[in-house]
C-alpha cells in the first residue's frame, strides 16, 4: 500500500525511547507497519508528564502503552481496551542497598520509603500489605524523593524499574538489591498495549492490523537482538549507550517471553488474580471486564516452533557476549 494509502495512526509510549519499546521499533524499521498498510508515528512520553490515560481517552493518541492499573481506570469507568500485555512481570521493584537489613517484605515496617503510587506500581505497594502491613502506615512512611535521597540515606528503599536504576548503580558501583513483586506471587502484567473503545468501534481492522503488526515486530526483535538494539540506539534512543541498551534487552527478554507464553497474550484468569490483588470483588471484576480484553482474530495460527524457541534462547545467550564485546571496544 503507498504511502498516500496508508492509515495514519499514532502509538504513545509511556516513558522515553529504550529498548523497552524495541518491537515497535522494529515493526517500523523493517516495513511491518507499511505491508499493514500503516503509517505509525512512534511517539515518546514527557518524563514529567507520561500518563497515557488522558492522551488516549482524548483522542490524542490511538494506541498507547501502559501498566496493570488500567483495570483499575476501567472500573472507573474510562473506556480502554487492552489489546496485550508485552511484559508478562511487573518490571518495578523495590531497590535497597546491600548493607540494609531488608530483605523481604515484611521487613519495610517502619522503614522510610521513596512515595508510594496508588495506580501505577501499585503492586509494590500490594506486596507490602499482603505481608501484613498497614497500608495507613506505609503511605505514612513515604516521602518524596528518588536515587539521591536514597543515595544520601534519607530512605531505605526506593522504586525502581528493573532495568534503569539498579544498572546505573552498579556502573558507580554502589551495592544494591532488588525486591520484585514477582518473587513474592504478584504475577501482575506490564507494559499493557491499549487503545480505546471508540477506536475499536470506529476502526476495527486498524486495531487488528495494528496489534499483529505490533507483535510481528515483538517476534523479529527477539529473533534479531544485536540489530534491535543497534537500531534502537540509532534511530531512537540516542542518549543511551549500546551496553546499557543490551543490559536492558537482557533483563527484558524473559519478561516478554517467558517459557510457553505467547507474546503479548492475555488471560481472563490473570486479570481476575491481579483485580483481587488490587482489591477488586467480582461483581466489580465482572462489570469492568466486559468489553475490556480485545478478541482478536485469528493471525493464522502462528505457534513458537521448537527452531524459533532455540533462535530465541540463542540471542539470549548472544547478550553476554555482546556486552563484552561492547566493554572491550572501549579500552
Amino acid at each position: 500500500m503507498s504511502a498516500q494509502c496508508a492509515d495514519k495512526v499514532s502509538l504513545q509510549l509511556k516513558w522515553t525511547h529504550q529498548f523497552q519499546f524495541a518491537g515497535y521499533y522494529m515493526a517500523a524499521k523493517k516495513g511491518f507497519y507499511k505491508e499493514a498498510g500503516l503509517d505509525v508515528s512512534i511517539i515518546p512520553a514527557d518524563p514529567n508528564a507520561p500518563d497515557t490515560f488522558p492522551k488516549v481517552l482524548s483522542g490524542e493518541a490511538d494506541f498507547a502503552i501502559t501498566h496493570s492499573g488500567i483495570l483499575q481506570k476501567r472500573k472507573q469507568g474510562a473506556p480502554v481496551v487492552a489489546l496485550g500485555a508485552i511484559l508478562q512481570f511487573s518490571p518495578y521493584c523495590w531497590m535497597v542497598k546491600n548493607n540494609s537489613d531488608i530483605f523481604q517484605p515484611r521487613d519495610f515496617a517502619d522503614k522510610k520509603l521513596s512515595k508510594i503510587g496508588s495506580v501505577e506500581n501499585a503492586e509494590l505497594l500490594v506486596m507490602l500489605q499482603r505481608a501484613g502491613l498497614d497500608q495507613q502506615s506505609l503511605i505514612a512512611a513515604s516521602h518524596e524523593g528518588g536515587i539521591e535521597q536514597w543515595l544520601a540515606g534519607d530512605l531505605d528503599a526506593v522504586q525502581v524499574y528493573v532495568t534503569n536504576e539498579p544498572y546505573t548503580m552498579t556502573l558507580q558501583g554502589v551495592g544494591h538489591r532488588l525486591i520484585c513483586p514477582q518473587k513474592f506471587g504478584l504475577n501482575v502484567y506490564g507494559d499493557i498495549l491499549y487503545t480505546s473503545e471508540a477506536m475499536v468501534e470506529k476502526n476495527p481492522d486498524i486495531v487488528e492490523r495494528f496489534y499483529h503488526a505490533s507483535i510481528k515486530g515483538w517476534r523479529y526483535a527477539l529473533l534479531h537482538l544485536e540489530e534491535s538494539i543497534a537500531v534502537t540506539k540509532h534511530d531512537y534512543a540516542t542518549h543511551k549507550s549500546l551496553q546499557e541498551l543490551a543490559y536492558e534487552a537482557n533483563v527484558l527478554t524473559s519478561y516478554i517471553k517467558p517459557p510457553g507464553v505467547n507474546l503479548g497474550s492475555m488471560s481472563m484468569a490473570k486479570w481476575r488474580l491481579i483485580a483481587e490483588l488490587y482489591g477488586l470483588d467480582q461483581t466489580e471484576f465482572d462489570r469492568a471486564f466486559k468489553h475490556f480484553m480485545y478478541q482478536h482474530q485469528d493471525d493464522g495460527g502462528f505457534e513458537l516452533s521448537w527452531m524459533l524457541i532455540l533462535a530465541i534462547v540463542l540471542s539470549i545467550l548472544c547478550i553476554p557476549l555482546y556486552i563484552r564485546l561492547i566493554s572491550s571496544g572501549r579500552r
